[in-house]
């Protein structure tokens, strides 16, 4: 069963990472537009709302997604890691205060909100987009790390570590941070899928991103006035963001399945 959700995972996610990550090497450079939203005449896949050929955006379009999403994971980790640690470990109350008190503010209002409403008043690009990203998913991510840090904590074995005289650092990474792996492989696998939902869904809506920026996100809003008429503009780039977010959770799954066996 593992070996077949994680061959399943591969085949899955293969073909938009792929797509994403080496699809601008191969692409064309830009040639005369056509029509838009016609079929044939050279564009297999058709053309886009001005007329470009939609081939040669879904190989622009996935990198800038792929890449903000992983850069969003990334820099939530960073921020939520350190702070769930300390707020897990420190013996004193109001420093754990001061660190986990003011992230139940931002836990108050939805994620996609907050994103808009910053937007509305700063215009981010690729960078602005995946730092707020990571900022909205700084706070549940850094309750889950002092959860599972403190669960960790709790055992006589890092009592036993306090006694030896060994470092906070050593308890804290050795063997507080060795014994949360599991939980926070869990935690990012779903945390990827949500983080890729919302980097396209910001795209979708415009932040981040130009209008006609070769985006996947981008291709499935700009061009769903032409749906019925040419719809491989829509279609291929919403079907590429799903299976990208499948194959994430079941190459994620397959990989905790196997851990939790050895």
């Amino acid at each position: 069963m593992k070996a077949r959700r994680c061959t399943l995972g591969i085949a899955v996610i293969a073909v938009p990472l792929v797509l994403a990550l080496l699809g601008p090497l191969f692409a064309d450079e830009p040639g005369t537009r056509a029509a838009s939203f016609t079929l044939g005449d050279g564009h297999w896949l058709g053309t886009d709302f001005v007329g470009r050929d939609v081939w040669q955006q879904v190989l622009h379009g996935g990198r800038p997604v792929v890449l903000t999403a992983l850069a969003a994971t990334a820099l939530a980790y960073l921020v939520a890691l350190p702070v769930g640690l300390v707020g897990a470990l420190t013996h004193r109350r109001w420093l754990e205060e001061t660190l986990m008190r003011p992230l139940d503010v931002f836990l108050a209002v939805p994620s996609l909100l907050l994103i808009l409403l910053v937007a509305s008043v700063f215009t981010p690009g690729a960078a602005g987009l995946a730092l707020l990203v990571a900022l909205v998913n700084v706070p549940d991510a850094a309750r889950i790390v002092r959860a599972a840090a403190g669960e960790a904590a709790a055992r006589p074995a890092v009592e036993a570590l306090r006694m030896q005289g060994e470092t906070w650092w050593r308890t804290a990474v050795g063997y507080v941070g060795r014994s949360m792996l599991p939980t926070l492989a869990a935690d990012a696998g779903i945390r990827l899928t949500g983080v890729l939902y919302l980097v396209a869904t910001a795209a979708f809506l415009g932040v981040g991103v130009a209008p006609d920026a070769a985006d996947w996100a981008v291709m499935v809003d700009r061009n769903r006035t032409g749906l019925f008429v040419q719809p491989w503009a829509v279609v291929v780039p919403a079907l590429l963001i799903v299976a990208l977010t499948t194959g994430s959770n079941l190459l994620f799954d397959a990989a905790l399945e196997k851990r939790g066996k050895v």
